[in-house]
């Protein structure tokens, strides 16, 4: 059994959704296009915290990926609202704050997987094999 079946998408029904939000546009792009080839259904794109939990609340991805350091509302702001409307939603955070600090703030917001920039796609793609596997989303 397959665990995202309830996809909307006409292709693959078992593809997994997502939304993807960057503050950097050119990054947005790239990655959704690398998730899209690789069977990823992007059905949103953000550019900051505020709109990053206004895509979810509309949306309701199986995933998201979502930048940590973003002007106004960050990531960190997006991940506690994300898991405050779905706790066991996947979102997976990409940064390149190295620091142990925002790590650790990360692990206690219950942030599904940590990448850090540059990333390689595919350990994004193991990242999300091993979430998907652990996570059946009943509808």
């Amino acid at each position: 059994m397959k665990p995202f079946s309830h996809s909307h998408s006409t292709s693959n029904d078992n593809s997994i959704t997502t939304i993807v939000i960057d503050d950097d546009r050119d990054t947005v792009s790239v990655l959704c296009d690398f998730l899209q080839i690789k069977g990823i259904k992007v059905i949103g794109r953000g550019y900051d915290g505020l709109e990053a939990v206004e895509l979810y609340k509309k949306l309701r991805p199986d995933s998201v990926f979502l930048d940590v350091m973003m002007e106004g509302h960050d990531g960190i702001y997006a991940l506690e609202k994300i898991k405050e409307i779905r706790s066991d939603v996947i979102v997976i955070m990409v940064t390149a704050d190295l620091t142990v600090s925002t790590h650790d703030k990360l692990i206690a917001l219950d942030a599904s997987a940590i990448i850090y920039k540059p990333y390689d796609i595919n350990e994004i793609m193991r990242i999300l094999d091993r979430l998907s596997t652990l996570k059946a989303v009943p509808i």
